[in-house]
């Protein structure tokens, strides 16, 4: 996690930089079950409503919800699970380049905000040489909280 102040904005170059570094090697089933505990686990010590979802290749392979977390939350994480499939970038990455723009996702991408939401809380799992092949997803925080406790379990997991 940035060491950044909680109320402070990753920029668009930080967001970059964090979709370089954060690479897997490869990223099996058990992977994501390992991943998505950890996630788990984070959001437990937090006490965050959260609910928690991994795909790769249009399958679920892990999902979770937390006490306090609704089904709007899985609604979240399908609309912004979506932006990372369409663009390979995180869902925060993506609305904060439209932002940096003087405009808004909503407002110029053209997509239906009922099946997009550029949002922070999914970014996506790219294995090296091979590129983008799913989305670990949360939702339930305020959305660079959703992304920086995504970005925070990818740290850990890939042992940054």
């Amino acid at each position: 996690m940035s060491p950044s102040p909680e109320t402070s904005v990753p920029t668009v170059d930080e967001l970059e930089a964090q979709e370089r570094r954060l690479v897997f090697r490869r990223f099996t089933n058990d992977d994501a079950w390992a991943l998505g505990s950890l996630l788990v686990e984070l959001a437990r010590e937090r006490g965050a409503p959260v609910a928690v979802d991994i795909h790769r290749a249009g399958q679920q392979l892990f999902h979770a919800a937390l006490p306090g977390s609704t089904p709007d939350n899985d609604a979240w994480i399908a609309r912004k699970r979506r932006v990372v499939e369409r663009y390979g970038s995180a869902s925060y990455l993506v609305g904060s380049r439209f932002r940096a723009k003087g405009t808004t996702f909503e407002e110029s991408s053209r997509l239906d905000p009922d099946t997009y939401a550029a949002h922070g809380g999914s970014f996506p799992i790219t294995v090296a040489d091979v590129g983008v092949v799913g989305a670990v997803t949360v939702s339930g925080l305020p959305q660079v909280e959703d992304h920086r406790l995504v970005v925070e379990a990818l740290e850990r997991f890939l042992g940054e």
